[in-house]
């Protein structure tokens, strides 16, 4: 399965998502539902954190995506949604934040900012699609 990262000339070339991702087939598509920084019992982690639950929605993101046979090299979008996206985006821009895909080949991504999740106390959710070979 051949991959392709381009971010064409005339666009600014953003450090945290690539603008276009090619993926010639065989593959099989992996769609993740929005994954909320939610504990077993679907209540918040982490109230008000929004750093802490980032990482707590990236670490469930790689449980589904192991449960699908994928990683996070496999993972070709991301759509975020954020109620307070200025926050946000200091944490994505923060250098020391942990994350799990290759930094220099981003998956390319949306960030939408909404004015509430699915309980109050979640600040962020993350939804994924990916692809691996068939």
């Amino acid at each position: 399965m051949r991959r392709e990262y381009l971010n064409p000339p005339g666009l600014f070339h953003h450090p945290n998502y690539t603008r276009v991702l090619t993926v010639e087939k065989p593959s099989k598509l992996i769609y993740i539902a929005g994954q909320t920084p939610a504990d077993d019992n679907y209540q918040p982690l982490h109230p008000g954190d929004v750093r802490a639950q980032y990482i707590a929605v990236l670490e469930g993101l790689m449980l589904q995506l192991t449960a699908a046979g994928a990683t996070w090299d496999d993972v070709v979008f991301r759509r975020m949604y954020a109620v307070d996206v200025p926050a946000f985006l200091k944490v994505l821009n923060d250098k020391t934040l942990p994350v799990p895909w290759e930094v220099s080949r981003p998956s390319p991504s949306t960030l939408i900012g909404v004015t509430a999740l699915a309980n109050p106390g979640f600040l962020i959710e993350v939804e994924i699609m990916a692809v691996v070979a068939d």
